[in-house]
């Protein structure tokens, strides 16, 4: 079963997008445009950077950089806790079913 794509109007930086997106999935693509649009908000805001392509490239690159940032720090807190749990085994004497 396919699903059934609407057009969904988006607001960006004060400019309108036309946007395809499955009805399920129309909440979660306007909580991403107001999350970009606040993040160029901030970056025009700034006064650094001029351009909306380039604003957008930063809001990009900054988006980017968090979600890698939240990755590595999944990672870490994974292996760090699996380090946990092995000693944790190891002072009670239990098997480990890794």
């Amino acid at each position: 079963m396919s699903k059934q794509s609407t057009t969904v109007e988006v607001k960006i930086l004060d400019k309108e997008y036309l946007v395809a997106c499955p009805a399920e999935e129309q909440e979660a693509l306007s909580r991403a445009a107001r999350h970009l649009d606040s993040k160029m908000r901030e970056i025009r805001n700034s006064g650094k950077v001029f351009g909306t392509e380039r604003i957008a490239v930063m809001a990009a690159l900054n988006m980017t950089h968090e979600l890698l940032e939240r990755d590595t720090m999944s990672d870490a807190t994974s292996t760090i806790l699996k380090a946990m749990d092995s000693k944790l085994e190891n002072a009670l004497g239990e098997p480990s079913n890794h």
